[in-house]
């Protein structure tokens, strides 16, 4: 059989099964995918050794050590388990808070990329006729940008291509081709509904934004400062998503906006604690990921290093399939100060929901007894006191954190110039 036959179209009647009869077909594959890794990935060959996968069940799964993206980056070739010929993309992991890695994609991994992704749009109500803008670059080896293109292609809907552009480029684009949807980095979203609303730029013809990279709920499944001022600059909903590079799968929101849907077919979610221990559902831990299908580079159990949670009820839209609640920090990226542990979306929550700042980031610095946070912010008018801010600041985090006002144009190199999304925390702190 040829590994690399396509076998995904956008049927997506395995997402409204039954509770039962996911768990058996999500069973059915985790063997199949656990048989390939041991006979084809050189790194998990090792590890599986006589694992019998004969009467293996979803919940073994904990019996297996989890892989992070230490391992990854350092046994980066062991990962591969096709022919070198038989690879057709090679794209890299951001790599924010360590190496980038390099992740090979086979023919069946781009199909089901395809399919992932527009499983993710048609639950967000985007179907054949629909004409999506796409503000986000598809070069720069980068998976995501070429991941949106074809899922709107095989949707039977029309990609208008612009990627990472200037607001006056979107707003042409907006006008003469009267996009229905449109996908990007929320924060980015913000600026240019913004922009229309300021230059009486019609945007009507735009009824979803997909936002990718930047969460739109808080812990308690609210919408977040910043998804509020996204719904007052568009007549629009709004769709949160997540997704990575190593897992090649998204969660999307459906029109119940109540988490991310699992594509049941492609994944199985876990929420771990430090000693990769499942959590129950609601539980708050790091969100753990075997990607179901993937032939080129499969992993199991990889530790996404983002902390959230899972919701397992059944949904409002008729999905049975498990919903990841919104990302609440990245692991690497927690501090204690002062005997607080906090993650720097506390911090964010606050200054995005502040109408006296224009754009922000944090540093964090400390030599591993007590963290200590600065903040940097350019304000929307000269002369504001920062002393409001920093109150609203400490009522939500019980601790004082300095701020310092720069310039614009300082504050936004810094924030747009590191990454392809918006970078808000830098990490300044000694191992």
């Amino acid at each position: 059989m040829n590994r690399n036959a396509s076998r995904f179209d956008t049927n997506q009647a395995c997402s409204f099964l039954g509770v039962e009869a996911i768990r058996q077909l999500q069973t059915r594959l985790l063997r199949r995918h656990l048989k390939l890794c041991r006979e084809h990935s050189p790194y998990y060959h090792n590890l599986l050794g006589d694992f019998d996968f004969s009467g293996f069940k979803i919940g073994d799964l904990a019996r297996i050590p989890t892989t992070d993206k230490a391992i990854l980056s350092e046994k980066n070739d062991l990962f591969t388990a096709v022919p070198e010929d038989e690879i057709r993309d090679i794209s890299f992991s951001s790599g924010t808070t360590g190496a980038a890695c390099r992740i090979n994609y086979t023919e069946n991994d781009l199909d089901r990329l395809a399919y992932n992704d527009a499983v993710g749009f048609a639950s967000a109500g985007i179907g054949r006729g629909d004409r999506v803008l796409l503000t986000c670059t598809i070069d720069r080896c980068f998976i995501a940008g070429l991941a949106y293109y074809m899922g709107v292609r095989k949707l039977g809907a029309t990609a208008i291509r612009n990627g990472i552009n200037s607001l006056e480029s979107h707003a042409d684009i907006i006008t003469q081709l009267k996009p229905s949807s449109i996908v990007g980095v929320p924060s980015f979203l913000r600026h240019l509904g913004i922009f229309l609303k300021e230059n009486k730029i019609d945007s009507t013809c735009v009824r979803r934004l997909i936002c990718i990279g930047e969460p739109l709920r808080d812990e308690n499944m609210e919408t977040s400062s910043l998804g509020k001022q996204l719904l007052q600059a568009w007549s629009a909903q709004i769709f949160s998503t997540y997704a990575s590079s190593e897992i090649v799968t998204s969660f999307t929101e459906c029109s119940a906006q109540c988490g991310g849907h699992l594509p049941p077919d492609l994944a199985i979610l876990e929420i771990v604690d430090e000693s990769g221990n499942p959590l129950p559902s609601g539980a708050i831990g790091e969100v753990t990921v075997t990607p179901l299908q993937v032939t080129g580079m499969p992993l199991i159990r990889f530790r996404t290093g983002d902390i959230g949670f899972m919701i397992d009820k059944p949904c409002r839209c008729g999905r049975s399939s498990p919903r990841i609640g919104p990302i609440i920090g990245r692991k690497a990226h927690m501090l204690k100060i002062k005997g607080t542990t906090i993650f720097p979306t506390a911090f964010f929550t606050v200054l995005d929901s502040s109408p006296e700042i224009a754009e922000y980031y944090l540093e964090a610095s400390g030599d591993g007894l007590s963290d200590r946070v600065e903040i940097f912010v350019a304000l929307k008018k000269q002369g504001i006191r920062l002393d409001h801010v920093a109150k609203r600041i400490q009522a939500r985090s019980r601790l004082s954190v300095p701020m310092r006002e720069l310039p614009m144009e300082d504050v936004r190199k810094k924030v747009f110039s590191t990454s392809r999304k918006p970078v808000r925390f830098f990490d300044l702190r000694k191992a």
